[in-house]
């Protein structure tokens, strides 16, 4: 066979059926994507043992004699059973396999070999069960191997029910066996400064190597490939971005006009953060700037002003948002900015799934013939029956629940239309240049005056079961001041929940399942109205499973004043401004995520009521899910517990399966850890590029960024 490259299909290397198991796995489609699944750890085959002396729970290595193999249909579950005794002269040992018949034909009675696994015990004798075993024809030649090899790194995959470790270890020495020269993507000062080896050397010795020192220089290598391919994919895509030519956007009389009727003065950051934006709207090329700041900072304000400066020249603006709630939060938030004399004039407007087929039509006429210069709405922005007469600006809200794709979708309806990203997770310096490497970081740090900030406590109800009952006493009290309450529970119903509802859930720090969710919206709405205390006192259910209409009554309600106590689940987590709420209950608060609590307790006190947040919880003490909780009731600074979350959780949490391509090619890299790495890569990189901006003296790397980037994002990046 030919030798193979990194975009060969892998059918031309293990064969259709082979190729087609390996992607229905784990999605791989060439040769460089199973090159790319790298071993999670290693284990030691263990020094030559005797039967007679094998230690329980220790990976063993013997040579021994097959004396009779059996199969037979398991009782209790399906599929059959493989069982193998050997002996090594001095004692036997089962060997049990699963579903393995064909391994009959091998483990004939007089064959010898090695076995190498892991010492288990059943029914009071040793087994191994699925060994890793390799049968010779004589002793001799089995033991001298077994001793040679009695050192050598096992690699342990991360596997699935259909490719198990040992399976793909004998699928990655086939492909690695016709796999040709590898392109090196690191530039040979680079690799020579840093002492890293060449691409090959490194992915052979990351699969097969030959001791254990050789993997720690190949993970460098190869975590330096990562890094410097994202961050070389990054700057690409910033400079294409440039490379474009945007409609300059001059601010006016609609701004002057705005800013002469606000009732209070822009923060300075605000300011500054206004400014770098204005500027961008003025430029030759389409702005194309995160804007990150704590809940409640002021971006809205910001994304206004700069849609003012847009529609100036006749432009047209579209926010999208990832709910129906916040999408008309934002709407009713935007028209009341505005004022009776802007609001007509920019006819702010609706567009979300939810419309009735009439009002969607009419919307999307708005939009299609220009009269509305603003459009907030929700996926139904990226429709194909969705167009817009002058797209100049793209606004997206919470940039983490949106993919690169659809910001660059929505970006395609205009001719170059400059993109404000909002996001109100601050974002960790490492997380910001691994996943917006491509976009301007504005951040909006001190907050509007008048204020009256926020207290967080924890409720350990485990530990002190009586401030269960002390909780709503509290949130009681508050309303008996004629102020709001929020309780936020992590189910809807929780009686409903199946087990399979809670089947992706983590396991407990000891390995356990996790405990069922007890507090739904249905059950606490319904243990309310049960309470003495609670008579007098309006409650009301929000849901995401509620209609669209019903929702948003529920919500413009509770902001009139009408509503006492909302007991909703998540859908509230954003964009939800009512100044009088001034307390929040989260229930089984170890549910959810740091920058998730973060957000919820940002929806009280916003205005001159201090705000009260408290943080139910069974956890206990010392546990990774109460370290969460406690978190959170340590601090108020947003930008902290973004650290503290990315230390928590990991990066493949913080960043999401949504932002795609080449930002979830990250197998080795750690954004906490690598950070120094990283920064070095994108200086690297930039030096790389701006020397050689086609890469036409950097084939290696050109090809790395064409594999790494997904297919639909450089599509998406071809429309922008």
């Amino acid at each position: 066979m030919s030798s193979l490259t990194l975009e060969s299909r892998l059918t031309a290397a293990v064969g259709d059926k082979t190729a087609k198991v390996l992607e229905r796995a784990f999605g791989m489609q060439t040769v460089g994507d199973a090159v790319s699944h790298y071993p999670r750890r290693y284990a030691r085959r263990g020094e030559l043992t005797q039967i007679s002396s094998l230690p329980i729970g220790e990976a063993v290595t013997i040579v021994a004699e097959v004396k009779r193999a059996s199969e037979r249909r398991m009782q209790n579950r399906r599929g059959s059973l493989l069982e193998v005794v050997i002996s090594d002269g001095n004692g036997d040992l089962s060997l049990t396999f699963f579903n393995q018949p064909w391994r009959l034909k091998d483990l004939q009675p007089g064959r010898r070999g090695i076995f190498a696994g892991k010492v288990g015990e059943y029914r009071g004798a040793k087994q191994l069960a699925n060994p890793d075993y390799e049968l010779f024809d004589d002793e001799a030649t089995a033991r001298l191997t077994a001793e040679a090899n009695a050192n050598l790194p096992i690699p342990i995959y991360p596997a699935t029910s259909t490719v198990a470790s040992w399976q793909f270890t004998k699928i990655i020495a086939i492909v690695l066996d016709v796999l040709g020269e590898v392109p090196d993507p690191l530039p040979d000062d680079l690799r020579q400064s840093e002492g890293l080896l060449d691409a090959r050397a490194a992915i052979e010795r990351i699969h097969r190597p030959d001791y254990f020192e050789q993997i720690d220089q190949a993970r460098s290598t190869l975590r330096m490939h990562e890094a410097f391919v994202l961050q070389a994919a990054l700057l690409q895509q910033r400079a294409f971005v440039r490379s474009l030519s945007a409609t300059r956007r001059a601010p006016g009389t609609l701004l002057e006009e705005f800013d002469a009727a606000l009732p209070f003065s822009l923060t300075p950051d605000q300011q500054s953060v206004g400014a770098q934006v204005a500027a961008d709207l003025q430029a030759d090329w389409p702005m194309n700037r995160l804007v990150q700041g704590e809940v409640g900072s002021g971006k809205t304000l910001v994304a206004l002003r700069a849609m003012l400066q847009v529609a100036q020249s006749g432009g047209q603006s579209a926010l999208i948002a990832p709910t129906e709630v916040l999408a008309a939060q934002h709407l009713r938030s935007i028209a009341r900015m505005l004022g009776p004399k802007l609001a007509p004039e920019l006819m702010p407007t609706l567009l979300t799934g939810q419309l009735s087929a009439a009002e969607r039509r009419k919307a999307a006429l708005r939009a299609a013939s220009g009269q509305a210069r603003i459009v907030v709405g929700t996926h139904a922005l990226l429709s194909d029956s969705t167009t817009f007469a002058d797209l100049g600006l793209v606004v997206v809200d919470e940039q983490h629940r949106f993919g690169v794709e659809q910001r660059e979708a929505l970006r395609a309806k205009g001719t170059s239309p400059h993109a404000l990203v909002l996001t109100a997770t601050p974002i960790p310096r490492t997380v910001a240049m691994t996943v917006f490497g491509d976009l301007d970081v504005s951040t909006i740090r001190t907050m509007p005056s008048g204020r009256a900030g926020i207290e967080t406590f924890v409720a350990p109800v485990a530990e002190r079961p009586a401030w269960f009952a002390r909780v709503w006493d509290r949130i009681a009290e508050e309303v008996a001041l004629g102020r709001q309450a929020f309780v936020v529970c992590a189910a809807i119903d929780a009686e409903a929940l199946t087990k399979d509802d809670t089947a992706d859930e983590p396991p407990t720090d000891d390995g356990a399942a996790p405990p069922r969710t007890r507090w739904g919206v249905v059950q606490v709405a319904e243990m309310l109205s049960r309470m003495p205390s609670y008579e007098s006192i309006r409650v009301e259910m929000l849901h995401g499973k509620m209609p669209s209409d019903q929702k948003d009554a529920v919500m413009q309600a509770f902001a009139r004043g009408e509503v006492d106590v909302l007991v909703a689940t998540t859908v509230v987590e954003v964009g939800v401004d009512v100044p009088n709420a001034s307390t929040m209950a989260i229930l089984e608060a170890d549910r959810f995520g740091v920058s998730q609590l973060h957000q919820l307790r940002g929806r009280v006190g916003r205005g001159g009521v201090p705000g009260l947040c408290l943080l139910v919880t069974e956890t206990l003490p010392g546990s990774s899910a109460r370290e969460r909780v406690d978190a959170v009731a340590a601090t108020l600074d947003g930008f902290a517990l973004a650290e503290v979350d990315l230390e928590l959780r990991g990066e493949g949490d913080v960043l999401g399966d949504a932002q795609s391509g080449a930002r979830t090619s990250l197998r080795l890299l750690r954004v906490v850890t690598d950070a120094d790495l990283i920064a070095g890569a994108r200086v690297a990189a930039e030096a790389v590029l701006d020397a050689d901006p086609a890469l036409t003296r950097h084939p290696g790397l050109a090809a790395a960024i064409e594999r790494r980037v997904g297919t639909d994002e450089r599509a998406a990046l071809g429309r922008s």
